[in-house]
């Protein structure tokens, strides 16, 4: 490592919503360099930019083997959120850099949004507010989540936290639940029904996606499974883009094959596809994890992993063995 670590933040914005994670590099004596296009980076500007760099604090986009064959002197990737899905993580073993994530500073807030998506959907509140401004008084009739089927495919640290918030303020919402490694004791405190995919596609009022991207999920809702869903059902999205093909959603809606779709994520972001037309679609703008708190503790994660490093510390939330495994399997 040279003299004075030099640390790369390609996460836009940093240290916007609360100075700490930044004074807390100063304390370090690690120089700081913060993405100066304001912008996610392209391939070409990352491979640029990061050369020279002895810690990247990573964003969403994607750090290749050519990115970081750019920075031979790169020590730590740490990622500012949870996914790994943008990190090339065979490359990086194969590197010997160390790729670590924050896996509980986004949870809090991408579990109230869902809420948040799944009630758009059910009361058609966008499509409402878009109607009402082109001039139209539409009084469109909605179902409560109440009295719903939610499916929940993904029942990790988030998906849990969905289903927490609906039992506890929705009574009468019936949950079920689809996941690798089922938590049974999670499942009979809140009431889950564990099932398979199918089945939450056919049963479900909502369907509600929290899966890493991986080989096994990249497009898992296409229009196979678009097609046996109910046609009053919908569909959020608040996992990755790539896991639901966009196309095929588009023409579930346009054809009223379902009833609405939300969704944070997206394959290419900013995203200028064909949903946006759509009313019965509503897009955020991966904002799962914008709310200060949660926002301060990604950015607090990934800095003390920095800190970590250069003090020659264990890291505390490194990527886990099976990402590796599931990328090492991939090649």
């Amino acid at each position: 490592m040279s003299a004075k670590p030099r640390a790369l933040v390609t996460n836009i914005p940093f240290a916007h919503l609360d100075p700490r994670p930044r004074e807390i590099l100063d304390e370090a004596d690690i120089e700081v360099v913060i993405n100066p296009l304001g912008r996610a980076l392209k391939e070409d500007e990352y491979a640029e930019l990061i050369e020279g760099f002895d810690i990247l604090l990573a964003g969403t986009e994607p750090v290749t083997a050519r990115v970081m064959d750019a920075a031979p002197g790169l020590k730590l990737i740490a990622r500012i959120g949870i996914g790994l899905d943008n990190v090339d993580l065979a490359a990086a073993r194969a590197r010997g850099i160390p790729v670590t994530h924050t896996p509980d500073g986004p949870s809090p807030a991408a579990a109230e949004l869902t809420i948040a998506l799944m009630l758009d959907a059910l009361r058609q509140v966008s499509r409402a507010d878009r109607s009402a401004r082109r001039g139209d008084w539409n009084r469109f009739t909605g179902r409560r989540l109440a009295t719903c089927t939610v499916g929940v495919i993904g029942v990790g640290r988030i998906g849990k936290r969905v289903i927490r918030h609906l039992v506890g303020g929705f009574p009468g919402v019936r949950i079920l639940g689809n996941d690798l490694e089922p938590d049974e004791a999670f499942g009979r405190e809140f009431g889950v029904e564990w099932t398979d995919k199918e089945t939450i596609y056919r049963t479900s009022d909502v369907v509600s996606l929290h899966v890493p991207l991986t080989p096994l999920t990249s497009n898992m809702i296409t229009k196979r499974e678009l097609g046996m869903m109910r046609g009053d059902a919908c569909l959020v999205n608040m996992a990755r883009g790539g896991i639901v093909r966009e196309a095929d959603l588009a023409a579930a809606l346009r054809e009223e094959r379902i009833a609405s779709a939300a969704s944070d994520v997206f394959a290419v972001e900013p995203y200028a596809g064909e949903l946006a037309a759509l009313d019965t679609f509503t897009i955020t703008c991966h904002m799962g994890a914008n709310s200060p708190d949660c926002r301060l503790a990604m950015e607090m994660g990934a800095v003390a992993e920095a800190v970590r490093l250069i003090n020659g510390e264990p890291l505390a939330n490194p990527a886990p063995e099976a990402e590796y495994e599931r990328a090492l399997a991939a090649k």
